[in-house]
């Protein structure tokens, strides 16, 4: 029985659909005005388990994902620039370059990690008539107000506004920046739609005005036109929870007078070397720093999976080394083993599966579950076969294409398939000499590696090559 962490009661929660027909899924996407890097990716692995999962269990599931390209201020609080158009200034492009650019650019990224492309893309640009449409909801329901910048969300008028986030309000006035609008009536107050902006190159016409949407309003809108008044699950990073999600709850429920979401799923922070990850601190990592390092993106993938998504993730060099090779174990077992026929997946194995993502999508006791099946020694290969690719379907590691993911990588490394070849036939007759004790030969035979840009490592399970430039085990 499938349990969810529930952001919003702090606890775990028996999964029931809205429908049982089909499971609603709203993810918060990019704004798409520079580079995706390895933080951004941990969020969008969450929701794809959390897709894939459902799926698993024979839910059907349509997920919405939008493209903010419109909107996002510097600030979540509507502070400073468009982020589009203050990207178009310094790459001296129109802001429509920048966000067509960096959503291809997002795409790609996320289907490098093996993540799922979500049901419905939504283009913030592309609805502005329904967010006019919601925003006019409000306004009827008496829950804006007007000033010089534009339509205002009053959040006094919305009860329950500080309860998601556990916001204490008369604590937060004291030093809260409004410069953006000195005419709020409430700190927290928030823009549903921007008149005052002559410059903003970004417009619409509107009852108010020409001008743009607000950031909140987007998904909002977007949600509430593909998926409905309420969602079963929404997911996005822990830090829209204080703001951009609290304000989209206010939006929502204020506009239909319902439960806008059932459950919520947050993913939280991913660190470097126990820091923030910070572009001022140059620790910001992409999926192309990672390849020119010889690692897959794969491998990250691995990685993040033996974490739990609701706690900050220390990513390091040296972890993600010693996931690869794990990963690249895995993916040899699956290889020497290619071109055998699966037979059926076994029963217990899989209620182990089931059990270990069933709490709350625990996919670190899944990879062990996976490393179990690996490893044991009654259960034949075949069935092997039918119950890992079974898994892969929800922890996307790409198993049944292992040759081609080993190939993969090698590429990623720069290795010479000739080279390489050259090596394997000289660990094989290094295992020869070293049989007949021609220890002179086989350090020969190991210099001649070394030269070809490869390391011998003996194990108990006998020697492996590993490349001398990354250390990776092949």
């Amino acid at each position: 029985m499938l349990k969810i962490y529930n952001t919003a009661t702090k606890k775990k929660e028996v999964f029931k659909p809205l429908d049982k027909n089909c499971v609603k899924v709203y993810t918060c996407g990019m704004t798409v005005y520079s580079f995706t890097h390895i933080g951004h990716l941990k969020s969008y692995l969450t929701s794809d388990i959390v897709c894939r999962y459902l799926r698993f269990l024979g839910y059907t599931v349509r997920q919405v994902m939008n493209v903010t390209d419109v909107g996002h201020h510097q600030s979540d609080a509507d502070e400073g620039d468009d982020k589009l158009e203050a990207k178009a200034r310094t790459e001296n492009v129109s802001p429509w370059e920048i966000a067509r650019k960096y959503e291809e650019l997002f795409f790609n990224e996320i289907k490098k990690a093996n993540i799922s492309a979500p049901d419905i893309i939504a283009r913030a640009s592309e609805h502005i008539p329904e967010m006019i449409d919601m925003i006019s909801a409000l306004e009827k329901n008496g829950f804006t107000y007007t000033t010089d910048v534009g339509v205002t969300y009053d959040t006094y008028k919305f009860r329950n506004y500080a309860k998601f986030a556990g916001l204490d309000l008369d604590n937060q006035k004291a030093g809260f920046r409004v410069d953006v609008d000195d005419k709020r009536r409430a700190p927290w107050d928030f823009a549903l739609w921007l008149t005052n902006k002559p410059n903003h190159i970004m417009k619409w016409n509107s009852p108010w005005g020409a001008g743009y949407p607000g950031w909140h309003i987007e998904c909002s809108a977007m949600c509430k036109k593909y998926l409905g008044d309420s969602v079963d699950i929404h997911t996005g990073g822990v830090d829209h929870v204080k703001i951009h999600h609290t304000n989209e709850i206010a939006q929502s429920e204020g506009a239909t007078g319902k439960k806008f979401v059932k459950y919520w799923v947050h993913t939280e922070f991913l660190n470097v070397n126990g820091t923030k990850m910070s572009k001022s601190l140059g620790n910001l990592y992409t999926l192309d720093d990672l390849k020119h390092k010889g690692f897959s993106p794969l491998s990250l993938r691995y990685l993040l999976l033996k974490g739990d998504y609701k706690k900050p993730f220390d990513f390091t060099w040296q972890s993600l080394y010693n996931s690869q090779n794990e990963l690249v174990k895995i993916w040899k077992f699956f290889e020497s083993i290619a071109g055998i026929t699966p037979s059926k997946v076994n029963r217990e194995y899989k209620d182990k599966f089931k059990e270990a993502l069933d709490d709350s999508f625990n996919t670190a006791k899944g990879l062990t579950v996976l490393s179990e099946l690996i490893n044991d020694k009654v259960l034949s290969v075949e069935e092997k076969l039918a119950t890992a690719f079974c898994f892969d379907k929800v922890l996307g590691l790409d198993l049944e294409n292992a040759r081609y993911a080993l190939t993969r990588l090698e590429d990623y490394q720069g290795i010479n398939p000739l080279d390489k070849q050259k090596a394997s036939l000289l660990l094989e007759e290094r295992s020869r000499v070293r049989a007949e004790k021609n220890w002179p030969r086989a350090d020969e035979i190991r210099k001649e590696i070394d030269a070809l840009g490869f390391l011998v490592e003996d194990t108990a399970n006998g020697p492996l090559l590993r490349v001398k430039q990354y250390g990776l085990v092949r």
